[in-house]
């Protein structure tokens, strides 16, 4: 293994370090009972608004994999690809290196399918500029709709500067859109190809990447309590930040760098309700979806194995029979 194989585990395993630390000095006078207090606070319709949450966030999932076969020219069963992105992204989401990881499952299962590594390659990149896109087209809205949402991480900047920014990102958004209907040549990364989509792709790409990061939102969105809560866009702007640097960590599950970042986004919220908010986060996003998609891959590789097993052995064609005696 050569030495880049190791930096962004070493990366993962500081920034998960670092955000631990942090974030048991935040938490530090709260109790175990506190957490159980909190968490029973959490109204029935809460949970179960949730949990619709996670549904709606998991169903916008398997739409990245279903646009990206679109724009590779490729059909696969809907049912097939809702279970290939379910398995995907629950397992990638608590692994971390959500990228490679991802791509080595999609490979073993599209294979099965016919798709090429090239084309796994190219599928997988769809997905990530996907996620990116939305969040730039997210994170765009969210600057220009409530600039002053800076403050609660950049305290003294101007407004301005935040709606700036989010112009800028929405505008960057419009470039793209305009490469597309131009037909630009496509990008070389690393000699695999990667065209600019068609229009009707782009515009599933701007419908579904964001209703995925809205209903992961919503989650901890609909379990935070009533007191102090500062409404969906700027939970939506905290959730993506602290989601961003998550990702971006590579952290397993973003271990303790999405709670850091979500309670400092946060800081004028009672702490427990937040940080019981985002225990059902990890419940509905990552633990209930891991044991689920755990179960589909023994499903998975034990059809494989059978078929593998009921295929009739080669008949050696040179081999001639016995002359008679």
């Amino acid at each position: 293994m050569k030495w880049k194989d190791y930096i962004w585990p070493a990366i993962g395993l500081l920034a998960v370090t670092l955000s631990v630390w942090l974030l048991y000095k935040e938490l530090r006078g709260i109790s175990l009972d506190d957490v159980g207090d909190g968490l029973a606070a959490i109204r029935l319709h809460q949970w179960l608004l949730a949990a619709l949450g996670s549904v709606v966030a998991y169903a916008a999932l398997a739409g990245y994999d279903h646009i990206a076969l679109l724009h590779i020219g490729k059909k696969v069963s809907w049912l097939f690809i809702s279970l290939c992105s379910f398995t995907t992204y629950a397992l990638s989401h608590n692994i971390g290196g959500s990228v490679i990881s991802g791509a080595v499952i999609r490979y073993r299962a599209y294979g099965s399918k016919g798709l090429t590594a090239s084309e796994v390659g190219i599928l997988v990149a769809v997905c990530w500029f996907t996620f990116v896109l939305a969040t730039i087209v997210l994170a765009g809205f969210v600057l220009v709709l409530e600039p002053s949402l800076i403050h609660r991480y950049i305290e003294g900047t101007p407004p301005i500067v935040a709606f700036a920014i989010g112009a800028f990102l929405l505008g960057l958004v419009a470039l793209y859109v305009f490469c597309s209907w131009l037909h630009l040549n496509p990008l070389n990364i690393r000699g695999l190809a990667i065209h600019y989509p068609r229009l009707p792709i782009v515009a599933r790409q701007l419908i579904i990447g964001p209703l995925e990061l809205l209903g992961a939102a919503s989650i901890i969105y609909f379990a935070l309590p009533e007191a102090g809560n500062p409404g969906f866009i700027t939970v939506l702007g905290v959730f993506i930040a602290s989601f961003s640097l998550a990702q971006i960590s590579h952290a397993p599950g973003g271990l303790g760098v999405l709670e850091i970042v979500f309670l400092s986004g946060l800081s004028d919220m009672d702490p427990v309700g937040v940080l019981a908010a985002l225990l059902v986060f990890r419940l509905f996003y990552l633990i209930i979806p891991l044991a689920l998609a755990l179960v589909v891959v023994l499903v998975f590789e034990r059809s494989q194995f059978a078929q593998q097993w009921s295929r009739p052995l080669p008949v050696d064609i040179d081999t001639k029979p016995p002359d008679p005696a």
